[in-house]
Parts: C-alpha cells; sequence; structure tokens
C-alpha cells in the first residue's frame, strides 16, 4: 500500500470494527454546518469540525448507526476509507487500488462511484467516477474471477470520491437515499421543503413543545411535522433503509437495539396545541396523509383556512412560515399584497408571540413592516434565504 495512504484497518472481512473510531464526514446544506456539528455533539461523536458544507467526526460503529437515525440536518453520512496524493488519472487508479475492496465487495454486489473535485488536475468529475470505478471492478476480477455490476441508482455500495488540490479522499455512503427522505412525505405541494431544512428552521426557532406551534401556510406539513419530531425526540431515520444495510458488515441485530432505544426515550405526547393551516384543499389532505405515515396524526391538527383568517390559540407560542416569494409560486403584486397582510396579521393579532418567517425575497420581506429581532442565512436548494425573526411584543 502507498505509504502515504490513510486507510482505516479491518479485521477480517469486516468493512468497519465495531469499536474503533471511524473516519466520519456529514454533508450539510450551506450554512447548516453549525447546527449539525450540536446535533453530533449531543449524540456523542468526537473530534466535530466543522468545513463549509459538512462537518467531520469521529465515533465507533455505534456513533455512526446513531447518526443516521438522529440527524435531521445533514443530508448524508459518509464512512472515511482512505485518502492519497491524486495528481493523475494513474496515480488515481493506483490509489483505488490500494484500498481493501475485496473485503467491501462481493462480485454479486452492485456498486456506483460518485465524484466531486475542485482545484486539481484532474478536471473532469465523470472521468475522475469512471477511472475510479475500473480500478475497483479490475481489482474484484484480478482477484475473484468476476466483477461487480454497476448500478447508479440504488447499488449496494456507493463510493463518494472527492479530489480537491490533487489529494483524493475515498469515502462510503452510509445513507444511501439522502437523509432527507425520512420515509413519511410521498405526497408534496407545488414548491416542497425540504425536510432538512425545516429542521434547521425549528432548531433555528429553539420551539421545545413548551408552548403552542402555529403554521399558517403549512404547505405539506414539513415545518410542524418535523418540529413535533424532533420536540418528541423521535428519532429521524426510524421509518426508512440506509445504504449501510446492504454493507457486508451490517450488524442488524445492533441496529435493531439501538433503533429501540431511540424510539423508547421518545415521549408518547405533546401538551400544547400544534396547528397548521392552508388555503389550499389538497394540500391539507397531504399534511393530514403525511402526518399519519409520520405516525404524528394525533399531535398535529390540519385545517383548511386562508391566512387573513388566522388566529392565535394563546396567548403566547411560535408562529413558523414558509410563505411564496415568486420563484415557482406567486404573482408578484399577488405577493407583495400578502406580504403586508402578513405584518397586520402580525402586529394585530399575534402580540407576545414570535414569529420566524422564511423569506426568499428580502424586498418582498421588507413589506412586512417590522424590524427582524434576528437573521439567519439558510440556503433552500441554491437560492440564499433569510429567516427572521421578530419578536412580536
Amino acid at each position: 500500500m502507498n505509504e502515504s495512504s490513510t486507510v482505516i484497518r479491518r479485521k477480517g472481512a469486516a468493512a468497519v470494527a465495531a469499536s474503533r473510531p471511524l473516519a466520519l464526514f456529514a454533508t450539510v446544506a450551506l450554512g447548516v454546518e453549525e447546527l449539525t456539528a450540536g446535533e453530533l455533539q449531543r449524540l456523542g461523536a468526537s473530534e466535530i469540525q466543522m468545513v463549509r458544507g459538512g462537518v467531520s467526526f469521529s465515533g465507533d460503529r455505534r456513533i455512526l448507526y446513531r447518526s443516521l437515525m438522529r440527524l435531521r440536518t445533514a443530508s448524508r453520512v459518509l464512512v472515511q476509507l482512505g485518502s492519497f496524493p491524486c495528481g493523475s488519472p494513474q496515480e488515481l487508479y493506483d490509489g483505488i487500488r490500494s484500498l481493501p475492496w475485496t473485503e467491501l465487495l462481493t462480485p454479486a454486489m452492485t456498486l456506483a462511484v460518485d465524484c466531486t473535485l475542485r482545484d486539481s488536475a484532474i478536471t473532469h468529475s465523470h472521468f475522475a467516477a469512471l477511472k475510479a470505478k475500473d480500478a475497483i471492478v479490475d481489482l474484484l476480477r484480478d482477484a475473484t474471477g468476476s466483477r461487480p455490476n454497476i448500478e447508479t441508482k440504488a447499488p449496494d455500495l456507493r463510493v463518494n470520491l472527492h479530489i480537491a488540490k490533487n489529494r483524493a479522499t475515498v469515502s462510503l455512503d452510509a445513507s444511501g437515499a439522502p437523509l432527507d427522505r425520512r420515509g413519511w412525505r410521498l405526497d408534496r405541494n407545488d414548491a416542497p421543503l425540504r425536510e432538512t431544512l425545516a429542521a434547521a428552521i425549528m432548531l433555528h426557532t429553539g420551539w421545545d413543545g413548551s408552548v403552542p406551534l402555529l403554521d399558517p401556510m403549512c404547505g405539506s406539513g414539513t415545518l410542524l411535522l418535523e418540529g413535533a419530531a424532533m420536540a418528541l425526540g423521535q428519532p429521524a431515520g426510524g421509518g426508512r433503509e440506509f445504504g449501510l444495510m446492504r454493507w457486508r458488515d451490517f450488524d442488524r441485530r445492533l441496529w435493531e437495539r439501538l433503533l429501540q432505544e431511540e424510539q423508547a426515550a421518545a415521549a408518547s405526547s405533546l401538551t400544547v396545541p400544534v396547528l397548521g393551516y392552508d388555503r389550499d384543499p389538497r394540500a391539507i389532505i397531504a399534511c393530514r396523509e403525511n402526518a399519519r405515515r409520520a405516525g404524528l396524526e394525533y399531535a398535529i391538527s390540519f385545517d383548511r383556512r386562508p391566512f387573513e383568517d388566522t388566529e392565535p390559540c394563546g396567548h403566547q407560542g411560535v408562529l413558523v412560515m414558509n410563505p411564496p416569494y415568486g420563484v415557482r409560486m406567486g404573482d408578484k403584486s399577488e405577493l407583495e399584497a400578502l406580504y403586508r397582510k402578513i405584518g397586520e396579521v402580525f402586529k394585530r393579532r399575534f402580540t407576545g408571540w414570535t414569529a420566524y418567517l422564511l423569506a426568499g425575497d428580502l424586498e418582498l420581506a421588507r413589506l412586512v413592516g417590522l424590524k427582524p429581532a434576528r437573521r439567519f442565512v439558510l440556503f433552500n436548494g441554491p437560492l440564499e434565504c433569510r429567516l427572521l425573526k421578530y419578536e412580536l411584543y
């Protein structure tokens, strides 16, 4: 093996040692790194380091499993396999071949390689991914006489190759489908809010289930569903499959024990109302179905109601909303009237509450006519947004 290569050693055919520390990495949307680091700290990870678009951390197999179950703001969790200099295609091929693929793959398994790169001699990610794939299948063919098949959509082993400044880092994607796919949202409205972004918003609000929660433009219900699940302590990944479940060393007994512990620690009910309103009857139907699939139909009430008819459900509480901002929905003049109405409703009806508004258009947000107490930068896909906090005293 190349002396400059760093590889997680293994015993026998085990791809991930149960008790040894693993080099792990959570990919996140820009602006969410600090929130994800906080989540990792709470679940007991060590060596937490924030970088742009991700958080590196360390932990054993239990930490890896719990990170998949509990992280709400991360997009993926990667297990670092090795790192080596990569200034040419041959160095890439040789470095990939030096890793212990025969302990990770059999010819009966399927494989995919994803690549990102920057500031390197190799400039085409597709070429780099193909070169890495060739190195892996050539090694398997030489060792076993046959090669694994390539499956890009749902492979048994998804390899993540990152090349930066002529150094390659090779990781295994433990997530499978992105972590925002909680397993409960099948019905989406015209402009769905990603679950990971909704979780980031709810973490910024600090809502813990001690006061009422209201979303007067609830859409698919994502903000309320994420908020209720977080307040109850429900695991984020309790209802779905993950990529590492197809790994050769997946410990299903340990996984099920940890998942049972997470589910047993969750609360069974909330003591305050959680309400979602929307003028679109189709959205309300979708919200109720989503809540049923998430097991939260008992915790959240969804009703058809236009925004102008919204009333508070107590003397204090948290109001959170993601109004349209013209990128995919709404006419500009209608949106301007809507944002003025938002300000009027806030001022006239919600004294004593704290409101949070996700603004994708700051010009529209100014029409609310209230000065935000705080601003948080978040990204809705590629669009830079501001989560605006209004203290309605």
